[in-house]
């Protein structure tokens, strides 16, 4: 008998930049340095699009949403995840849930942990859990120099 569930895990990594708001799990952080990316730089939103894909062997971020792909540039996280869903769907994959894990020095995801949880949730249409972490000053994250998220998502194949 096969199981037709499937894990996936997906990484991103963004560079903070010098100017404009930051973009992270589908929320506006003003108070943040923006993350540098080809669509709105949500490294969290990214990491999120690689698991799902890796779980259903989809591809990755960059097939979908790349670079090569203009349409794309300065896209929202959410509007991304709205696209996911439904290309998900189409290949007759069902979304049960995603475990995000973020890493970095800000934002501070805590004091909207709920907020982030409630509008990614929205887009996927399926639960996303939000953890979040500082690594004590080590490496590129801990220097402030940028954001690291891990995330894992748990399918279906109807």
């Amino acid at each position: 008998m096969i199981d037709n569930h499937r894990t996936g895990v997906g990484i991103d990594a963004h560079q903070y930049g010098q100017s404009g708001p930051c973009h992270l799990a589908g929320l506006i952080w003003p108070e943040a340095r923006v993350l540098v990316g080809h669509s709105d730089g949500d490294a969290a939103v990214h990491a999120l699009c690689d698991a799902v894909l890796s779980a259903c062997q989809l591809g990755d971020i960059g097939e979908l949403f790349g670079v090569d792909r203009p349409e794309w540039a300065g896209a929202s996280g959410v509007k991304m995840l709205e696209h996911l869903r439904k290309f998900v769907a189409e290949n007759n994959f069902s979304i049960n849930n995603v475990a995000l894990q973020i890493v970095g020095v800000e934002p501070k995801i805590g004091p909207r942990r709920a907020e982030a949880q409630a509008i990614l949730t929205e887009a996927l249409g399926a639960p996303v859990s939000i953890a979040a972490t500082t690594t004590d000053g080590l490496g590129f994250t801990g220097r402030g120099e940028g954001i690291f998220v891990m995330a894992s998502a748990l399918v279906t194949k109807l």
